[in-house]
């Protein structure tokens, strides 16, 4: 992917030092591509080609479904979202996941906000949330690339197991969320 070169002036180090970050440091947020899987931002993730296959088919879902563009930022730029993410986890079942967070993602289509974590390990986490009180529908889902294992903080949880063009075989379970956050 190329990004637009920042004005260089030819004489200070400073500039070229500028120039080396801004090509080097990733966007601030990605347009998760469906059709071009891409591992931009999961690079240090042991299953790193299984989780962009599995971020991709989330992508291709929300298109198909919403017509929603799946964007996502890198982990230090959406803390919000991944501590409202822990907070769940840890208030509602007492989980912590060890693994660290690689990227995020918080948007609402129709009535629904949606909030997506991608982790180190192959791990993702969506937390659905229904904003209106007619037919409140409140689940954290937990999807497994291929190729890791079950983290020891869902060992409790039954996987069912789903064939993605794009993520080879994915597992999946979810709970219920009782409170409100």
């Amino acid at each position: 992917m190329w990004y637009p070169l920042p004005a260089v002036p030819s004489r200070t180090g400073e500039a070229l030092v500028e120039l080396c970050c801004h090509l080097y440091s990733p966007p601030v947020t990605y347009v998760v591509d469906f059709v071009n899987v891409s591992t931009v931002g999961l690079e240090t993730s042991p299953v790193v080609d299984a989780l962009a296959g599995l971020r991709a088919n989330e992508a291709r879902y929300f298109k198909n479904k919403y017509d929603h563009v799946f964007t996502v930022e890198p982990a230090a730029k959406a803390k919000k979202d991944i501590d409202m993410v822990r907070r769940i986890l840890k208030e509602e079942r007492d989980i912590v996941i060890e693994s660290p967070p690689l990227e995020a993602t918080t948007f609402q289509v129709e009535n629904i906000r949606w909030t997506y974590v991608f982790y180190e390990s192959g791990l993702s986490i969506n937390v659905l949330y229904t904003l209106d009180g007619s037919n409140p529908k409140r689940a954290v889902g937990f999807k497994l690339s291929e190729g890791m294992d079950v983290p020891a903080e869902l060992g409790s949880f039954k996987f069912a197991r789903q064939k993605s063009k794009l993520a080879g075989t994915i597992r999946g379970s979810y709970f219920v969320i009782k409170g409100e956050y």
